[in-house]
Order: structure tokens, then sequence, then C-alpha cells
């Protein structure tokens, strides 16, 4: 999947990447304000999240649960992490097992211990309202 969308399209972009993508562990590349975490937003809300999705910069790791109030998926953003180890202090390597979804910002700096079955989704900026994205590149 390597196409450019614009921000009124992104639901569908969301959509097509679910369809797409062969693991739970999704990775996201690109520079801040690219788009990573309202990406994530909509595919919190296409596999039917209830709760309101948003950059856990400060706390590290979102949870996000359907309608039935199951576990759907973690989202995390590791841009203030300093070191590798900190996310040892999480548990990250029990969310890795947990089987659900896995939804990682600025996983370059996290590289070492994510799982080979990983899908890397790079978003790159074109202007205010269009953006690339490439899976897998």
């Amino acid at each position: 999947m390597k196409k450019e969308f614009t921000l009124e399209s992104i639901d569908s972009v969301a959509e097509e990447l679910l369809r797409t993508v062969n693991h739970k562990v999704l990775c996201f590349h690109g520079e801040m304000g690219a788009g990573k975490t309202t990406l994530i937003k909509k595919l919190v809300e296409a596999l039917g999240g209830i709760d309101a999705a948003n950059s856990p910069t400060f706390g590290l790791v979102n949870e996000y649960h359907n309608q039935k109030n199951e576990l759907l998926g973690y989202h995390f953003d590791f841009y203030r992490i300093e070191d590798e180890s900190e996310i040892y202090d999480l548990g990250f390597e029990d969310y890795l097992t947990s089987h659900a979804w896995l939804f990682i910002e600025w996983p370059e700096k996290v590289s070492s211990v994510l799982p080979e079955n990983t899908e890397n989704i790079h978003i790159r900026f074109i202007d205010e309202n269009t953006r690339s994205i490439e899976l897998n590149p």
C-alpha cells in the first residue's frame, strides 16, 4: 500500500490499512505533525473503539475498548523516552503478548524489542491537507 491522501479521506485510508495488514503490531513513522495520531484515531474508530483516541505522550500508553468493553488495543507514544530500557518499566513485553492491537508512535526509539511480525507505516507531510502513506517500504 502506497498512496497520497487528503485528511478528508482518512477514514477510507484507515479501513484500507486494516484490510491490508497481516499483523496487529503497527509502527507509525513520520515527523511531528505528520498525522500519526490522527490516523491511529481513525483506526481505533474503524475497529469499533468507543474510547476517544489521543496521543499518550505523557502517559506513554493509552488503552482502547470496543462497545462490549472488551480490550481492543494499546497506543504507545515513545517520543519522550530517552533510553529503550524505560519500556521495561511499563511491562512492554506483556503488551506484546496480549493479542490486542498495538499502535506504536516513534518505534525507532525501541526498535530492538519490536517483534518480527511488525507492520511499518510511514506517513509523510505533503501539504496542509495532503499526506502520503506507505506500508512496509
